[in-house]
């Protein structure tokens, strides 16, 4: 666990640092757009900050491979996996970058993320399997490969609608990428794995980079990740999910001591290709109710509009910093949840935890439009004992 920590504070340090010096460059090539009509901030913000975010992934993946204890997980066969991390990350910077100064269509944008996608694929980052009750689902090099795009592309899309307010993506994938590292760990821990692997040092990246960055990031915002910084976390979110997924083979193709099911509760075997969908799932939400009321308008499912859930939550009378903070209350509640029922003996009681936090946050969403008409009606109350006592 020291290697990890270790790993974060690499990551957090470095993305912070940096985070200033490419907000400054940001604002000496324009990359400052005027404010837009969906915008909820009023004055121009520089973008690009992704950019410091992909030197704090480059640089704790550099230094921590020459850490004594974390060299096995750079071990030679998995040296093309972390070469296609830097390569398509690089890319997809390169395609955020020219977007948050320049502008790009959809169709080109669409085309430079598969591009990427197709890269970390071609370097071993691919579905093989799916996990389906009963029994796995070997999927072969191209629906495999296919497959992996896709969920590339949708991780990409999900984590760049999320990116609507001061902090929000970033808190989202930190949250996201915190309960992957949590449920990797408790299960190598559980079927005596090597604890030190691929997906728990992404995982624990993706945490300090989203980090440091929110330090800059959350409201009030001196800086934007814009595209560069969405689409890499996207990218780089969509690479833990499908290296996951392939790691614990059923109970009938493994021992418990080779990656089984034997020991751990059975949705862990599912959790690798839900979890994400769970942890994202208020992005994905916003994502495919966007598409339908822009499509049912007769508009472009990429015409941008002012009617996202967090544009929502603002409009019931949040705050801007409660509304990030309701968001990632809503992600935490999803993903830990999900972990603990995967990794845990008792669901009844997770269940019951779940729900009356659950509840609470419920109740936190409506308090705005609880206080308004409370305040109506003691606005009443006092009109009419006003009246009551003009008539006596």
């Amino acid at each position: 666990m020291r290697e990890y920590a270790l790993t974060f504070v690499i990551a957090l340090a470095v993305t912070y640092l940096l985070t200033p010096f490419v907000r400054r460059a940001a604002i000496a090539v324009g990359a400052v757009p005027p404010v837009r009509d969906r915008d909820v901030h009023t004055e121009p913000i520089p973008r690009m900050g992704g950019v410091a975010i992909y030197g704090g992934f480059a640089a704790a993946l550099l230094i921590s491979a020459q850490l004594p204890h974390l060299q096995e997980v750079f071990r030679t066969d998995t040296a093309k996996i972390w070469a296609g991390l830097l390569l398509s990350g690089g890319l997809i910077t390169v395609i955020g970058i020219i977007d948050d100064r320049w502008g790009m269509g959809p169709v080109p944008k669409l085309a430079g993320q598969t591009a990427a996608a197709g890269i970390l694929v071609s370097q071993g980052v691919q579905l093989l399997w799916l996990p389906l009750p009963g029994m796995q689902l070997s999927l072969g090099p191209w629906l495999g490969a296919v497959l992996s795009v896709l969920l590339v592309l949708v991780t990409i899309n999900a984590v760049n609608f999320a990116d609507g307010l001061d902090g929000l993506a970033a808190g989202i994938v930190a949250i996201s990428s915190m309960a992957f590292f949590a449920y990797y760990y408790v299960a190598a821990v559980d079927r005596g794995f090597e604890r030190q692997s691929y997906p728990a040092m992404i995982a624990i990246i993706l945490v300090g980079v989203c980090v440091g960055f929110l330090l800059h990031n959350f409201n009030p915002a001196r800086v934007f990740m814009g595209d560069t910084g969405s689409m890499l976390l996207g990218l780089l979110l969509a690479s833990i999910t499908i290296s996951v997924t392939g790691l614990f083979l059923p109970e009938s193709q493994a021992a418990p001591q080779a990656g089984g099911l034997g020991g751990i509760h059975s949705l862990a075997a599912f959790l690798p290709v839900l979890l994400p969908l769970l942890v994202l799932a208020l992005p994905l939400a916003d994502l495919v109710l966007a598409v339908v009321r822009r499509t049912l308008a007769g508009k472009s499912p990429f015409a941008p509009d002012k009617k996202h859930l967090h544009h929502r939550l603002l409009e019931l009378g949040h705050s801007h910093q409660r509304a990030v903070l309701l968001m990632y209350l809503w992600a935490a509640i999803i993903a830990f949840a999900s972990v603990s029922l995967s990794v845990l003996d008792s669901p009844y009681t997770v269940l019951a935890v779940t729900t009356l936090v659950a509840a609470c946050a419920v109740g936190l969403i409506t308090l705005p439009r609880l206080r308004r008409r409370r305040a109506a009606r003691a606005a009443a109350a006092r009109r009419s004992a006003g009246g009551g006592g003009s008539a006596s």
